[in-house]
């Protein structure tokens, strides 16, 4: 039997949503053993002056605990 494990983390970029998922996913590795899937709970984006200057990504980790 696996037992499974959800956080939530908050990821951004300058460049688009699926960089700021790609980052989020690549830094949670870094600590993160066995992670399984994401789900992209939330998107937004701030802008300033007119113009979006970051995108960010609230996101839902699944990993199997050892």
């Amino acid at each position: 039997m696996s037992i499974a494990k959800t956080i939530e983390i908050t990821a951004e970029s300058t460049d688009s949503f699926e960089e700021a998922v790609r980052q989020g996913i690549v830094t949670t590795a870094r600590t993160v053993r066995n992670i399984h899937g994401a789900w992209v709970k939330e998107q937004s984006v701030v802008v300033d002056a007119g113009k979006i200057t970051r995108f960010r990504v609230d996101l839902k980790i699944t990993f199997i605990v050892d």
